[in-house]
């Protein structure tokens, strides 16, 4: 079931196949397999989390957040991407995808909004989206937006990244504060004209035409407030699929239409992030 508040499934996703000899590789950091296999299989997305580092930042007013962060090889200076997480809060295929980010040239910062917090269900998932502070929520996307910025081995230049739950915020947090490119996949878009106005960066937004909260009203009125407040550099991409349908451990995974989306993601940062 999936709905404003959040996306939840017990049904199994797609099996992916990898040879034995090629995950032996990969778990030794001596191959690379496509993102999809890695997502869906627990041990390869744990072992690609597990290449991130941690890092801590103190925030005004003394909260102390954490997040994982995934560096490319070399020196720099490389675009950063902040990446935040679904209900599910920062597990290994959120980690794992940082890791994949690093491997194509960016500084990849997969954000915790949870204060560790994991769910394995849909209630557990809930309870602790109920428990963020919106203001804390935004002091840690701001922080960390502002913290890459500085960064000795950054470019300057950021983009927010976020699925369905952290799709809302990967907006909310271009509106505090102006990035150089915004990613959603299946986020809620409600907002006004007014707020948008804030909104100094372009927008990618990658939606379903099967999903039946983050819908064709929702998206249509987002294209309409967006253009009332001037914000021109909106591309929206439609996808016959259902929420969700870029998750490989879900029952909505589709394959094609994950990596139609991911390629068009890569294209649109390397495109306002390089140089």
């Amino acid at each position: 079931m999936c709905d404003l508040r959040g996306c939840g499934t017990t049904e199994a996703g797609p099996e992916l196949q990898v040879t034995s000899a090629r995950r032996r590789l990969f778990l030794k950091g001596m191959a690379s397999l496509p993102l999809a296999v890695v997502l869906a299989d627990p041990l390869l997305a744990k072992a690609a989390g597990q290449r991130t580092e941690e890092v801590s930042l103190a925030l005004p007013g003394g909260l102390q957040v954490r997040a994982h962060l995934a560096l490319p090889e070399g020196e720099g200076p490389f675009p950063a991407v902040v990446l935040i997480h679904e209900w599910w809060g920062l597990n290994d295929s959120i980690k794992a995808v940082a890791n994949e980010l690093a491997e194509q040239g960016f500084m990849a910062l997969a954000v915790d909004l949870y204060g560790g917090g994991v769910a394995e269900n849909r209630e557990q998932a809930l309870a602790l989206k109920s428990a963020v502070n919106e203001a804390e929520g935004i002091a840690t996307l701001t922080g960390w937006v502002d913290w890459l910025r500085q960064h000795e081995r950054s470019n300057g230049k950021v983009a927010t990244l976020g699925w369905c739950y952290g799709g809302g915020w990967s907006l909310d947090a271009s509106l505090a504060r102006p990035v150089d490119a915004t990613i959603i996949y299946y986020g809620n878009v409600r907002r006004s004209a007014e707020q948008l106005a804030a909104l100094r960066s372009p927008v990618l937004g990658h939606f379903a035409t099967l999903d039946k909260s983050i819908d064709e009203a929702m998206v249509g009125d987002f294209q309409r407030a967006m253009a009332e407040a001037g914000k021109t550099d909106l591309e929206v991409h439609w996808y016959v699929a259902d929420h969700a349908f870029a998750n490989p451990t879900g029952a909505r995974y589709d394959d094609e239409n994950a990596a139609l989306a991911w390629s068009r993601s890569l294209a649109f940062l390397h495109r306002y992030l390089d140089g």
